[in-house]
């Protein structure tokens, strides 16, 4: 058996979502305006929910917190690939890599914790609303909270760094806009069997096991629901879920296929891994304020307050 030499590389290049240089401006643009309309929106949410007194609530709560991990989602790659897009070096140190890599899982699997805890309020408040307040106690909240981000964090580093280990060499180029674990093991020439496995483990019981969780959540609700005699009682009990459940449906709809499709680079590839981690954080915030009366009362107010001090 030979052995073969291979000489380690310390940068990768992504290639991002364009290689034509007159496509890359219009895409860097495209992208800058999401970006900000990102961070304009779920920084509005964080200051309408922190300063009015009547979305200090358990749902609001936890809204906020999902609010700042879009934040932190975003920020993990968006800020990298439009720099590609302006640069003609695309390059990223390794260790760059991972830990974009580490922040991508961490940020994606405590907001998939997060939902299946907001999944979990919303059964609360349907199917017992007289004890809503003393079942979501803050203790409860912040603990929920707490452990979502600790678990998911954990999950990442466990991966990361069994990864860090791997030897990169020869193939260097990432065809992506940002480091995911599973396009870096396709460019080690250390045996990947275990981190493959490792992944594929940490993506089952986390992101399959919040899911089981949240349809559970919602199975009941719905059970709850078809009980009410009312028409307009279930209109109203649907309605405080609608914003939920559609960014439910976003985001696990498009993280599954995102994963679930090979590390190729091909644009439906790009496409649901755009929407995952660029386009999802920009819409939460507007999902959440028009479908949501007490928020765009709530904004209503501020902005009358703002204008009332001006004047």
């Amino acid at each position: 058996m030979t052995m073969k030499n291979y000489s380690a590389v310390s940068e990768f290049i992504l290639l991002g979502l364009s290689t034509d240089p007159y496509i890359q401006p219009l895409l860097f643009v495209f992208f800058l305006l999401i970006y900000l309309l990102t961070l304009m929106g779920n920084f509005l949410m964080l200051l309408v929910i922190t300063a009015d007194s009547y979305l200090h609530t358990p749902m609001y709560f936890f809204l906020r917190q999902l609010s700042f991990l879009d934040l932190c989602h975003s920020s993990v790659t968006t800020p990298k690939m439009l720099e590609n897009l302006l640069s003609e070096r695309k390059t990223i140190f390794v260790e760059s890599c991972l830990a974009q890599a580490f922040f991508v899982f961490a940020t994606g699997g405590t907001e998939a914790c997060l939902l299946a805890a907001m999944a979990y309020d919303r059964y609360v408040a349907i199917s017992s609303p007289l004890l809503y307040s003393q079942v979501m106690s803050n203790q409860l909240c912040v603990g929920l909270v707490w452990v979502s981000w600790v678990l998911a964090f954990v999950d990442a580093l466990i991966n990361i760094l069994l990864a860090i280990n791997l030897d990169f060499c020869e193939d260097h180029i990432i065809p992506h806009f940002s480091c995911e674990l599973s396009s870096l093991f396709l460019l080690s020439c250390s045996d990947t069997s275990i981190n493959f496995t490792l992944l594929l483990c940490s993506s089952v019981l986390h992101f399959f096991g919040t899911l089981v969780m949240i349809v559970s959540s919602y199975a009941r609700i719905v059970s709850t629901i078809l009980r009410v005699s009312s028409v307009t009682g279930r209109s109203k009990a649907f309605s405080t879920c609608s914003s939920h459940l559609s960014t439910v449906i976003l985001f696990y709809g498009s993280g599954f296929i995102s994963y679930l499709l090979p590390s190729s680079g091909s644009a439906l590839e790009m496409f649901f891994s755009l929407q995952y981690s660029v386009i999802i954080p920009m819409l939460n915030p507007l999902i959440y304020s028009l479908k949501n009366k007490e928020v765009k009362v709530a904004v209503g107010r501020r902005v009358r307050k703002y204008f009332h001090l001006l004047l």
